[in-house]
């Protein structure tokens, strides 16, 4: 069996690897560890994690964890957002010309991430352009925590319908994925981390594939990583 650390932007990234990706994962000969928080700074030998996203500390902490395992059926992915992602990302400003094609820009960003990091068993991946594009793929079931609100949840599915996939809901900073949530349903914004990955569990893996096709590509290459340990030994 594959194992696999991977790398969470926030809460709500951590809690719907460990609740749906997990479990999916192991039917699949992956083992994915408990999703660990991005570090954001190490002070006095002690790594310190989230609420921050500056790439050097995460960076130093992702390389720590190759170099602690070294065996080739290891593997190693993140769970970060494109949507206010830091300047001193690798490659930003070179793909800001990609701006208007979010899809071939989050690829490029990936692949400077990858060869930054410098090890084939690093899976890197950027979410376009945030975790809330995922509860897009079926917003109505947001009714199962804020019910008689049918209108507000209306607004979210009516959003969703002008898009071919949940991916390209903008980055804008009052309608960036979340941004519209909050603006309907105000009381997500402190209940995301407990209610997004429930809303994405409810929504299902199959559907949340289907409707975003770059998150779909990064789930192909961790279910593959089970049939890659398999033929290593």
């Amino acid at each position: 069996m594959a194992r696999l650390y991977l790398f969470a932007e926030g809460q709500t990234e951590q809690t719907f690897a460990d609740t749906v990706i997990k479990p999916h994962l192991a039917n699949l000969g992956v083992y994915l560890h408990p999703p660990i928080l991005l570090a954001h700074a190490k002070k006095r030998g002690v790594v310190h994690r989230g609420g921050g996203r500056k790439y050097v500390p995460m960076k130093n902490d992702i390389l720590r964890f190759l170099a602690q395992e070294k065996e080739c059926d290891v593997f190693f992915t993140t769970m970060i957002d494109l949507y206010s992602i830091h300047a001193d990302f690798p490659g930003l400003a070179e793909t800001e010309k990609l701006r208007h094609m979010p899809d071939k820009r989050v690829d490029a960003l990936e692949q400077t991430f990858a060869r930054d990091i410098g090890d084939n068993r690093f899976v890197p991946y950027i979410q376009l352009h945030e975790y809330e594009a995922y509860l897009f793929s079926d917003p109505t079931w947001f009714r199962y925590f804020y019910s008689h609100h049918e209108q507000q949840i209306a607004a979210l599915k009516n959003i969703a319908d002008k898009y071919d996939t949940p991916e390209l809901i903008d980055d804008g900073p009052q309608s960036a994925p979340s941004k519209r949530i909050i603006a309907e349903l105000p009381d997500y914004e402190d209940a995301k981390s407990a209610v997004g990955p429930q809303v994405a569990e409810l929504i299902g893996l199959d559907v949340i594939r289907n409707k975003c096709p770059h998150f779909a590509a990064w789930l192909l290459r961790l279910e593959e990583l089970g049939k890659n340990a398999l033929q290593v030994h």
